[in-house]
């Protein structure tokens, strides 16, 4: 039998989403009614449809209780992938956690420049610099059945994380995880087809403009390139030839004003060749990539 103070006391799905957007909103937050509903989902254990298929539903004080607590921790702009604890890309979810960098749409643009390049290649061998939860090798190695991924970190925590969404999503056997600090670790007789990063490139007097989501709750070494932000990427480009098989692929993500500088980096180094840009779908070119001479 329902309690009678519930009965008197009736907060519908319907009812609980609409406050929740109109508070975030307040807040300043832009993505207000998509936060609600993947929150209140998350709660109830269901999917988002089921939201509004069953929209006079009413909350019971227990699932009140836990809502609240979410829709606390977004208000204070933790992002609602750590809140809970996954988040979509490439279609397939990954677990996240504090400390690892939240895989974002953008970075799919890398993963399909980094497919084209070994799709015609059996047993392709990919460096991965710097990977976070695992969503670019994962997604290469779900697409290409014998690719073989070696990533790197220096952040256990980091490594673990991938580990365990690669096990999840069924392709560690072929994800080698190496602690290293970009490519300190590899000897040059070590040659891959493809090396690809998704490097820190945001100048560092640009954190401190950045959302609360991403300047409070994100790793800031996986973001700040230096005075202008190309640090890192200066690095990686000056090694990857010696890298490089004859013909392999350095593929990096950039900043979507980055792209021309970056590419005037691939140019000036030798061995590098055939170096374009690749844009996302709003026309940004987000990803420059080049080729070791043969």
């Amino acid at each position: 039998m329902s309690d009678p103070q519930e009965q008197r006391n009736l907060w519908t799905v319907k009812d609980v989403l609409q406050w929740t957007t109109d508070y975030f909103t307040k807040k300043g937050i832009a993505t207000a009614r998509l936060d609600a509903e993947v929150l209140l989902a998350h709660a109830l254990g269901v999917d988002r449809l089921q939201l509004y298929l069953n929209s006079e539903r009413p909350l019971i004080s227990r699932e009140r209780a836990q809502y609240r607590e979410l829709v606390r921790r977004r208000a204070n702009r933790e992002p609602v992938a750590l809140i809970t604890g996954v988040k979509e890309f490439w279609s397939i979810p990954f677990k996240v956690r504090p400390g690892v960098l939240i895989p974002r749409p953008d970075t799919e643009r890398l993963v399909e420049v980094v497919l084209d390049e070994v799709r015609e290649r059996t047993g392709a061998l990919i460096l991965e610099i710097g990977v976070g939860s695992g969503a670019v090798a994962v997604a290469i190695l779900r697409e290409h059945p014998d690719a073989r991924v070696i990533a790197t970190d220096i952040d256990p925590v980091v490594l673990e994380t991938a580990g365990l969404n690669a096990a999840a999503l069924e392709v560690r056997p072929r994800l080698d995880l190496v602690a290293s600090n970009l490519l300190e670790t590899f000897r040059e007789s070590e040659l891959f087809d493809v090396i690809c990063s998704n490097p820190p490139y945001i100048p560092s007097d640009e954190i401190e403009t950045l959302e609360p989501e991403i300047r409070y709750f994100e790793p800031i070494g996986a973001l700040d390139g230096g005075a202008d932000g190309l640090d890192v990427i200066r690095r990686l480009v000056a090694a990857a030839p010696l890298y490089l098989r004859a013909g392999g692929a350095l593929a990096l993500e950039v900043g979507d004003r980055q792209a021309d500088a970056v590419r005037d980096i691939f140019s000036r180094v030798g061995g590098l060749v055939d170096v374009r840009t690749f844009s996302d779908l709003a026309g940004k070119s987000r990803v420059v990539r080049g080729r070791r001479a043969s």
